[in-house]
């Protein structure tokens, strides 16, 4: 780890019952700049201890975040959001990688099944811009915070990218999102490191990433992409192409972001 990012003071693990003193961001976020991917999870482990956690889609790359957490952080709780709606492919996706990795795989659904949201509320992933947020909403938010409270959580790691989206190009390694914090160790990291990794490790794609499928969410929200298009053209997620969960809630949070001009 290099001089800079140990120079960060990182606060006692937690397991005390106490909350970790608040981090001073900015301070945080420049020696992380730069800083190893390896790094970056070493630090947050360090930092939160047994309060730290990571989520997963069990999507087309996934396998390279949770190679990457289970060597530095192995036994660490994995957050599977299962929204009712993935495809059978993600499902067995999700058991190889948990096997090939020992994951400690924390399993989360909406508190509506799939079939009583449909009765009560139609297909709202079909319809507009408001139902889309509240599908998102029912189907991953909901489900999310659970497991972050459940769990204890008061750091979560997330595979985001840069390059992804344009709200994601704004971020920084480390953030405050409702009260948690986020890391995001491959944040800086472009298509081609992504794709020198997996070879590099031997890790498997989503078995759907070879038939094209490039950025894989529910059955019926995602298609494959054409040579030439943005992985995130494959997904029906709204104006804003996130699902929700990583975007900001609070009204100073959305403020900040609005601020920011994305």
């Amino acid at each position: 780890m290099g001089e800079a990012l140990r120079s960060v003071p990182a606060n006692s693990p937690s397991g005390t019952g106490e909350r970790p003193p608040a981090i001073d961001l900015a301070a945080v976020n420049a020696a992380l700049e730069g800083a190893r991917a390896e790094d970056i999870v070493e630090w947050g482990l360090r930092t939160f201890g047994d309060s730290l956690v990571m989520s997963s889609s069990f999507g087309a790359e996934s396998a390279l975040m949770l190679h990457l957490v289970s060597r530095v952080a192995p036994g660490l709780p994995v957050i599977f959001v299962d929204t009712g709606y993935l495809f059978p492919e993600t499902y067995q996706f999700a058991e190889e990688l948990t096997r090939r990795f020992s994951l400690r795989l924390e399993v989360y659904a909406p508190s509506l099944t799939a079939a009583r949201l449909e009765a009560l509320h139609g297909r709202l992933w079909a319809g507009t811009e408001d139902d889309l947020e509240a599908y998102g909403r029912i189907t991953k938010v909901e489900p999310m915070d659970r497991a972050l409270r459940e769990l204890g959580a008061r750091a979560w790691l997330a595979g985001l990218r840069r390059s992804q989206t344009e709200f994601r190009s704004g971020l920084q390694h480390v953030t405050l999102q409702g009260g948690i914090y986020k890391l995001h160790p491959i944040l800086a990291w472009s298509r081609e490191d992504v794709q020198r990794a997996m070879v590099e490790h031997d890790l498997p794609y989503h078995p759907l990433y070879h038939f094209g499928y490039r950025s894989i969410g529910d059955v019926h929200s995602t298609a494959p992409t054409q040579l030439g298009q943005d992985e995130r053209d494959g997904r029906a997620l709204g104006m804003k192409r996130e699902c929700g969960i990583h975007l900001p809630r609070s009204p100073e949070e959305n403020a900040s972001l609005r601020s920011s001009g994305l």
